[in-house]
């Protein structure tokens, strides 16, 4: 994997506002922020997408993500957030190092969703189902 913003970061070499870290982990401030508190969450192993990342390290980054998020909504007043996660620049990522975004929902939040559902088809949802089962086997 090209290195990253991000691996700069975990180094130390290039600063950021800390907010938690561990020997797998590391939560700091987005620079760019949606909405106050707008805080990334890494895992330290580098792979680029979510489908890469091993079972040790995407087990700890579950271990702290609730954990964060509590800080993050205790720090900023929110009750609200979104949990974004891109895999992909067709997916919007633009770091190419797995990471989570926590964006609380304040008065000053830039962040929206605009889903556009479709009902899923009962028989090609059938199958679907049964070939991502399979691919998990």
């Amino acid at each position: 994997m090209a290195e990253t913003l991000f691996s700069k970061i975990i180094r130390g070499e290039v600063p950021c506002h800390r907010v938690y870290e561990d020997p797998q982990v590391l939560a700091f401030l987005d620079i760019y922020p949606q909405s106050q508190g707008h805080t990334l969450v890494i895992p330290k192993e580098e792979v680029a997408t979510l489908d890469q990342l091993s079972d040790e390290s995407a087990a700890a980054v579950g271990r702290a993500l609730p954990r964060i998020c509590r800080a993050v909504l205790a720090a900023t007043g929110a009750t609200e957030f979104n949990l974004v996660q891109n895999n992909g620049p067709g997916a919007h990522q633009a770091v190419f190092h797995v990471h989570f975004h926590i964006i609380p929902k304040t008065e000053d939040s830039q962040f929206g969703l605009h889903w556009r559902p479709r009902k899923l088809d009962e028989a090609s949802g059938k199958v679907l189902a049964e070939k991502i089962a399979s691919a998990l086997a």
